[in-house]
């Protein structure tokens, strides 16, 4: 099996060098404008997979706090993010959130969390199962046909995922998304969070197809409505559209 929390990581593009865990050299402005630049110039580096199933104006707004941390941990940092606003019973218009001009990272949730990155809940599978979300939303305007599936497989083999991961995509792409079998696999109230948060990081409910698959996960999912408004409210600061290409 291969690593299911890189492939998320590539799936939100947190392969921008100069930025990664240890390294945070230099300024926040110019690092600023280096995922900028990159955003700009090959949108695939700062958003990955999700600019080659999704497009590029979805992959210049994923090129902001998400890319500076990488996909497993936004996820679960805005996840976090969103519950402990939701649970302190703030309103969503109130509550703090990211800011999407900042070149600082989404802070990532304690160790003490559900949410934490060394979470038992933040398996291996379940990570998997946060990529298979993925790729079902973008699915879910039904955009994505035979010759389209063949000119993303096209964009996503010069990523250079590896052939199990390639193989991987190109199966979720082709067959009907199974949605009993992606909630079944959030056992928790946190899983069941950070599932949709990365449906909801990957696409905008901009059409009425959007919208509606995202309130039936949430449905599926047994979440509050207030929850979900802090999620969307979360994520939707977390996003930032770079200059047109």
């Amino acid at each position: 099996m291969f690593d299911a929390k890189k492939l998320l990581d590539q799936f939100l593009g947190s392969q921008v060098p100069g930025r990664s865990g240890s390294d945070k050299s230099g300024s926040a402005s110019g690092w600023a404008g280096q995922v900028t630049d990159i955003a700009r110039n090959n949108p695939l580096k700062t958003a990955g997979i999700a600019a080659a199933i999704l497009g590029t104006k979805t992959g210049r707004k994923l090129a902001g706090n998400a890319v500076t941390i990488g996909g497993i941990a936004a996820v679960a940092g805005l996840g976090y993010l969103a519950y402990k606003n939701y649970k302190s019973g703030q309103s969503p218009q109130t509550a703090p959130q990211p800011q999407p001009t900042s070149a600082e990272p989404i802070a990532l949730p304690p160790p003490d969390s559900a949410f934490s990155l060394q979470s038992p809940q933040l398996s291996n599978d379940f990570a998997l199962t946060l990529v298979r979300a993925m790729i079902a939303a973008a699915k879910a305007d039904g955009h994505i046909d035979q010759a389209e599936r063949a000119n993303i497989m096209e964009k996503i083999h010069a990523v250079d995922l590896g052939a199990e991961a390639e193989a991987f995509i190109a199966e979720q792409l082709a067959n009907p998304v199974d949605i009993d079998d992606l909630v079944a696999a959030a056992r928790t109230e946190e899983q069941k969070v950070e599932l949709y948060t990365a449906t909801r990081l990957t696409i905008d409910p901009d059409t009425r197809a959007e919208r509606g698959y995202l309130d039936m996960l949430a449905g599926r999912l047994n979440l509050p409505d207030a929850l979900i408004d802090h999620i969307d409210a979360t994520v939707s600061s977390a996003k930032v559209a770079s200059p047109a290409v």
